[in-house]
């Protein structure tokens, strides 16, 4: 065990030195450092603003992935829905895709849930800018509001 190699020995980990200069200057040294930190159980060594705040961001990241998968899903809905015509197996692989990826985040998140609707929402808003834009149709031809709720979102059927 005398060859073990530290992370502080292969450079990994900043020796100790103020974090929060850390923080500003190296954020990817910081983060180690308050792994290590953490693990070693020095709690006066944690820089607890900005730990609070990038496990929050991290948090935030979450949501966003539920989101961005929501969003696509319901881009291709749209386009289902408007342009009758261009229908195709890939558009029901890619909305059978998203919705997949949607059932991971909220496996991997069940705390989302309670924010599917917002969401849904927020993912709406951006489907309907996407989708008058790959359409080529005006933007009032989609509804301003989202008119699927979740459940029909993850359940209705498509098919060619």
């Amino acid at each position: 065990m005398a060859d073990r190699r530290t992370d502080n020995d292969v450079g990994l980990a900043p020796p100790d030195e103020p974090v929060r200069a850390a923080y500003m200057r190296d954020f990817y040294t910081w983060l180690m450092e308050q792994a290590r930190a953490v693990r070693e159980g020095r709690w006066d060594a944690i820089d607890r603003d900005n730990l609070a705040e990038e496990i929050e961001s991290l948090g935030r990241e979450q949501f966003n992935r539920l989101e961005s998968a929501l969003r696509v899903l319901l881009l291709h809905i749209l386009k289902w829905d408007h342009q009758p015509a261009r229908r195709s197996r890939s558009w029901v692989l890619s909305i059978d895709a998203q919705r997949i990826e949607i059932e991971d985040v909220l496996a991997d998140n069940p705390g989302l849930t309670p924010r599917i609707a917002e969401a849904l929402a927020r993912g709406y808003r951006k489907a309907r800018i996407e989708a008058a834009k790959e359409t080529g149709l005006e933007k009032d031809v989609f509804p301003e509001t989202c008119g699927y709720d979740f459940k029909t979102v993850m359940t209705r059927v498509f098919g060619v």
